[in-house]
């Protein structure tokens, strides 16, 4: 019997990825890589079978269960077994439901922690999720069924936290910047004006910016210019606003404050 790693590729570069992840990779028999790995990630395993098992919304995927089925079979054949996942396996990845299915076929199974998309996307901009005096949580968050997580009471539709990082929110931008001004009216804490950044591709060569308030992303103002093609990630609040602009400041500027970067690492 071989053994399963569930390796956190990171956010997208290819040199973001762990120490001991990249040693795996090039002792592994065999690789079942996720839809946002890096290509070029994989020359790493150039050794290895490599299958792709990615899921992206809107376009053919592999059925989890499949895909659960296949790590079974292949550490039943394979010694080292590898499986390769965008960001940390231990976050909106289905770690659980592999390693639960591995660990019934009496598997041994090793997690191999990753860099998270919002780390990555707090370094790039150079602001932290935290701020002392200002937020002393964050929440990580996904409408993974679209709008039907954005009934009231339900613990996804209202995060308690301030800093919020939505995960794979693009479709319903505008309606959780709705939902959380609806709920700033009700004693919530992220009003209109609460700053927004919205990275695409974070880490990348194609990372792009977009950077306003919360009541501008429940405008819509952001629809048009979010890529399809690209993993997106919207980060919400006050950690976030420009030390050098003040609220009011905010306030009186209105669209001026819109700004949009084609790559963030490119700003200076």
């Amino acid at each position: 019997m071989g053994k399963v790693y569930l390796v956190g590729a990171g956010p997208g570069a290819v040199d973001l990825i762990t120490v001991r992840g990249a040693k795996l990779l090039e002792q592994s028999d065999i690789v079942f890589y996720d839809a946002l790995v890096d290509p070029e990630m994989l020359h790493l395993c150039p050794q290895a079978v490599q299958v792709a098992v990615g899921k992206r919304c809107g376009k053919l995927s592999s059925a989890q269960q499949f895909i659960n089925k296949r790590l079974v079979d292949a550490a039943q054949k394979y010694q080292t077994v590898v499986r390769l996942k965008g960001g940390d396996p231990m976050l909106f990845g289905r770690a659980d439901e592999e390693i639960q299915t591995l660990k019934a076929a009496g598997l041994a199974v090793e997690v191999v922690p990753g860099i998270t998309a919002a780390l990555a996307g707090a370094a790039s901009i150079g602001q932290s999720l935290t701020l002392r005096g200002v937020s002393r949580s964050v929440a990580f968050v996904t409408l993974a069924q679209g709008t039907e997580n954005l009934t009231a009471g339900h613990p996804i539709a209202n995060p308690c936290a301030d800093t919020l990082v939505y995960y794979m929110g693009r479709k319903d931008a505008a309606k959780i910047a709705q939902r959380l001004i609806e709920q700033w009216q009700h004693g919530g804490s992220h009003q209109q004006d609460t700053p927004v950044q919205i990275l695409e591709a974070v880490s990348t060569p194609r990372e792009r910016l977009w950077s306003s308030t919360l009541q501008e992303l429940a405008d819509g103002k952001a629809d048009a210019w979010f890529d399809s093609s690209l993993p997106a990630l919207i980060m919400v609040g006050e950690a976030l606003r420009d030390p050098s602009q003040s609220t009011s400041a905010k306030i009186n500027n209105g669209l001026q404050d819109s700004n949009i970067f084609a790559n963030s690492r490119r700003r200076a």
